[in-house]
């Protein structure tokens, strides 16, 4: 199976439409066929980060503080093969100045997917947050340790910048980074990891005043996909909190802000939607194995192409087509929150509508109508016209085992390569149904989905 690799993931919804009229004569003299238009909106939200947390007590003590020379922080994250780490935590005795990895995060798999456990200290910079300007360490009064309260010394106006680029006409002398913090990713098993960041015992900052010890601040963790979304290199702070650690060792504000900002992004993958016959069900049948014509690559990578090549062949097709390109996008792909996919179609009485798409970040979870479909033309003849979400469930296809979304190593977007998850033999079912442990969206938190005769 081919699958669509986006940042963060994909998903599939399967939306069937389909008509219950047992008595032919309640259909007589219905009308001219309709125009139909069909309207999938993604309302759900879009996060910066899948896992977030703050870390402010060291190894062995009973309450928060600085982590001192020969002190640690540790903290244990749940991390996919396309996630990084980020954090920020502040070099006490400065004036704004931090611990970071740069924009890319840290990987926390090696190039062919396997879990790292290793020093990845040479992954960390020593950075200046541009919002104060420095003074000598331990001896300026503003710094920390020094100042007469939080949030003082003159403001800089500055960009964030490694320190090493620093050039202010404030250039003290500062150890190299690994004389002073050493940063370890330990492979627990499965998807977790343990951090550890530690102050070394031999740290020590030279000062005009003599020798000063290195303490780190508590700081704030990220996991993400992409970028590091806590600073730009070059730019200003974005005043999300990175300030008040880089200034003050004070990691509240920031996590506050990351804290708001965590969660699984639900993308929805490019779909195939069905017009067919009442009663029939053309994309699966609920309680019975996959029909293995190309839903499954839908459900598992976002793939159309075999459903679509089999598109003919369904059971009471009359007419379909692939829908893949978001509203106003100029090209294929998935349905991020806050876009929208729209396809038409023509119809006449006794027409039923079906659809699927992949709920990304997932194995092979689908959002789907009942197996039949939904019924385009009440017993009237009227044509259906409005919202139709309450008519779409969560489905497990029955094709791969489940792992946690967004974090399991053969979920969309974690996984090497398509169709490389643990097969399953099981039956196309409400996803109500499986009990597999994990945490899934209610389906009118992600899809809004309109229907509009034309």
């Amino acid at each position: 199976m081919k699958k669509f690799k986006f940042i963060t993931l994909l998903s599939v919804i399967t939306l069937f439409a389909s008509c219950d009229n047992d008595d032919d004569s309640t259909i007589v003299n219905l009308g001219e066929p309709s125009n139909f238009t069909v309207r999938i909106e993604n309302i759900g939200s879009a996060y910066s980060f899948i896992d977030s947390g703050i870390f402010n007590t060291p190894v062995g003590d009973a309450s928060p503080g600085p982590a001192t020379p020969g002190k640690r922080y540790e903290f244990t994250v749940d991390a996919g093969r396309s996630q990084k780490l980020s954090f920020v935590t502040m070099l006490a005795a400065t004036n704004d100045l931090f611990f970071a990895p740069d924009g890319n995060g840290i990987a926390f798999y090696d190039d062919n997917g396997d879990p790292i456990s290793r020093d990845v200290t040479d992954q960390v910079y020593l950075w200046d947050a541009g919002t104060e300007v420095n003074e000598e360490p331990a001896v300026g009064p503003n710094t920390v340790g020094m100042q007469s309260g939080p949030d003082t010394g003159a403001v800089e106006n500055g960009n964030v910048l490694k320190i090493a680029d620093v050039t202010n006409g404030f250039m003290f002398d500062y150890p190299a980074v690994n004389e002073i913090i050493s940063v370890s990713i330990t492979h627990v098993e499965g998807t977790l990891f343990t951090v550890s960041i530690e102050d070394l015992t031999t740290a020590s900052l030279e000062t005009s005043a003599g020798s000063s010890v290195a303490p780190l601040s508590p700081g704030v963790y990220v996991i993400h996909g992409g970028e590091n979304p806590l600073f730009t290199e070059g730019e200003a702070d974005y005043g999300q909190g990175v300030e008040a650690i880089a200034e003050d060792g004070n990691a509240t504000p920031l996590s506050d802000y990351t804290a708001e900002n965590t969660g699984v992004t639900y993308p929805s993958s490019p779909g195939i939607f069905v017009v067919h016959e009442g009663n029939t069900m053309p994309l699966f049948t609920s309680g019975v194995t996959d029909f293995d014509l190309g839903l499954e690559h839908i459900a598992e990578d976002g793939n159309t192409a075999v459903l679509a090549d089999n598109l003919s062949g369904l059971e009471g097709q009359i007419s379909g087509a692939v829908f893949n390109t978001v509203d106003g996008g100029s090209g294929p792909g998935p349905l991020l929150p806050g876009n929208t996919y729209t396809f038409s179609f023509t119809a006449e009485a006794g027409n039923s509508l079906s659809f699927a798409s992949m709920l990304a970040a997932t194995n092979d979870v689908l959002f789907a109508t009942q197996d039949t479909g939904i019924e385009l033309f009440s017993a009237d003849g009227t044509p259906l016209s409005g919202d139709i979400t309450n008519e779409v469930y969560l489905w497990d296809a029955g094709t791969e085992v489940n792992e946690q979304p967004a974090i399991g190593p053969n979920t969309v977007t974690n996984q090497l390569a398509a169709d490389t998850g643990i097969d399953e033999t099981e039956p196309v079912q409400f996803l109500s149904n499986v009990n597999d442990g994990y945490s899934y969206p209610n389906v009118d938190t992600v899809l809004r989905i309109t229907i509009t005769p034309n």
